[in-house]
């Protein structure tokens, strides 16, 4: 009895590993489904307390002056300035003097952790558009944008057409213009990504898209922040479709 008691011990030893084991990796897939993660332009990687709702909002964010870390402390000099920029545009081009002209007004701003939140919030975007979701579109884009997006989704509802899309991920995405203009920061964007898209009329049925196809998607999208305001927020205040 003693020799089957063990065997049993060690053959439920055994499964509850392998229960185990399965449960974290379907608890750490990547769903598409998971909360968009708050402020995807800021280099602080701490979550924002919750308001009093226990909401959080969605903005676009870059960290505001004195609070990017040594960058912010120290002094930055022309030749490290340049070293930092030329690996997003060539020293002399006109991107580069963009990007030089934000920079000397916003030294929190880094081209590179720009980027990596625009893709963020490239994504937040088609997929709350996808969705219908005006709530969560609302506070990432200018009122011209908005009112556009918003519209093109109202006329959706009353069609009774929804779009059954998923993301599948951004390609390539690079920084091709960048600009000062009367205290606004301004800087396009071009992402190329894959997108699986269908809308369906009130019968479910397909009526434009393929829910089987990936297509490949060319966006030129600008984001905004007026650099004299206390408020951190970047907004796309353009979009434009190279498909």
């Amino acid at each position: 009895m003693s020799e089957a008691f063990d065997i049993y011990t060690l053959l439920f030893l055994v499964l509850a590993v392998v229960v185990f084991l399965r449960l974290r990796n379907v608890l750490g897939r990547r769903t598409g489904n998971e909360r968009p993660p708050f402020d995807p332009y800021s280099r602080d990687e701490t979550l924002q307390k919750p308001s009093q709702s226990g909401a959080q909002d969605n903005v676009v964010t870059l960290p505001q002056n004195n609070e990017s870390g040594v960058r912010n402390s120290q002094v930055e000099t022309a030749e490290e300035l340049e070293e930092r920029l030329k690996e997003y545009a060539p020293v002399g081009s006109e991107l580069y003097s963009g990007l030089t002209a934000i920079t000397e007004v916003d030294k929190s701003f880094d081209p590179g952790q720009f980027l990596q939140g625009a893709k963020t919030a490239y994504e937040m975007i088609v997929m709350a558009f996808a969705e219908g979701n005006k709530r969560a579109l609302k506070p990432l884009l200018n009122r011209e944008v908005y009112d556009g997006f918003a519209a093109a989704i109202d006329e959706r509802e009353r069609n009774g057409e929804i779009i059954d899309s998923s993301f599948v991920g951004i390609d390539k995405s690079n920084i091709i213009e960048a600009d000062l203009k009367n205290k606004s920061a301004q800087v396009t964007i071009k992402f190329v990504s894959e997108i699986i898209t269908a809308v369906r009329n009130k019968s479910g049925e397909v009526i434009s898209g393929d829910p089987r196809k990936i297509i490949e998607v060319t966006d030129i999208w600008t984001f905004a922040r007026e650099v004299t305001s206390s408020d951190p927020n970047w907004k796309l205040i353009a979009t434009q479709s190279a498909n």
